[in-house]
């Protein structure tokens, strides 16, 4: 190994760690250096030895590209054709985009490395790449995002409307989203026109960031870096989830959430304030207890002020 090679294990730490702010150097990529295309390879050469029946589907999607732009483009395109929108086709799309755009190579690799991070489902980088669709949906979301961006809105929405029915995952392609997020599971996640996803967020399944009726203009919500929104969220109009905050299943949120803490119900409230940086790095959304407890002592409160009579209590045993 020369001085400018770094160790394998310091190259995955380059994704998966960064910054605070995800900075990531190109001169891996420009030098022919890729961990995580590295490691993606070397898995699946190991599984196809374990499952040999498999390893003709894991050289059509893994082994037999030179990297992982041509590896996800050829996922992508057989996973979203149809009669009149052919793999060719989106192949041609997926590879212009992402082989050419130094922005969206970063992103791939910082999603699939907090898939790795975060979701204990993840095995390895390659079922990443393979199976998990909210992975899938994320990727082909960028690259239509891309495209609104050049002004090929029609194909934009096209690509919006395959990922939606493929995938039951609906992101608008002008919504903004950074890197390093996880969308774990994915199903029924809504993602609005407006909405802006900041880096290393984690959003479960049933999450949606949408509007409050007819109007237009800057309408959805906004997420700070770092917040974790648990299942079945629903986060609604041009409000704030700040920094580091968390949101616990189930809750409707319509208004701002003060970074690095807890709300949750229906509507959500305030339970606490956090001390993680990143609850989205965590993923520890199990608020129920927490939440429970700020019921009953919300309610210990109404009836020692004489808001709800001790009558109204019995009639809430009974």
């Amino acid at each position: 190994m020369n001085g400018d090679e770094l160790p394998f294990e310091m190259g995955i730490a380059v994704y998966a760690k960064g910054t605070n702010k995800f900075e990531f150097d190109p001169v891996l990529l420009d030098s022919g250096y890729d961990p995580i295309w590295d490691a993606i390879r070397e898995e699946a050469k190991l599984e196809a030895e374990k499952e040999p029946i498999l390893s003709s589907f894991l050289y059509a999607g893994i082994l037999a590209h030179e990297c992982l732009e041509q590896a996800l483009g050829f996922v992508l395109a057989n996973r979203l054709q149809n009669p009149t929108l052919l793999a060719t086709q989106l192949l041609d799309i997926f590879n212009g985009v992402m082989m050419h755009d130094k922005g969206i190579q970063r992103s791939i690799r910082h999603d699939i490395q907090a898939f790795k991070d975060r979701d204990p489902a993840c095995l390895s980088y390659s079922s990443a790449i393979l199976h998990l669709k909210g992975y899938h949906a994320l990727q082909a979301y960028r690259v239509a995002h891309k495209l609104w961006i050049q002004g090929r809105t029609l194909l934009a929405l096209a690509l919006q409307s395959r990922i939606s029915e493929v995938f039951g995952i609906d992101i608008h392609p002008a919504a903004k989203i950074g890197e390093g997020i996880l969308l774990d599971h994915g199903t029924g996640v809504v993602i609005g026109e407006t909405a802006v996803i900041g880096n290393r967020v984690s959003i479960l399944h049933g999450v949606t960031l949408g509007g409050t009726g007819k109007e237009t203009g800057d309408r959805h919500p906004k997420i700070g870096e770092g917040a974790l929104l648990g299942a079945c969220v629903t986060v609604l109009g041009n409000i704030s989830i700040g920094a580091g905050a968390m949101v616990a299943a189930g809750s409707l949120v319509l208004k701002d959430v003060p970074p690095h803490s807890v709300v949750a119900g229906n509507p959500a409230k305030l339970i606490r304030v956090i001390d993680e940086q990143d609850p989205s790095l965590a993923m520890k959304h199990d608020a129920t207890k927490e939440f429970f407890r700020h019921v009953a002592d919300g309610y210990k409160a109404a009836l020692s002020n004489g808001a709800v009579s001790s009558g109204d209590a019995e009639k809430g045993h009974n």
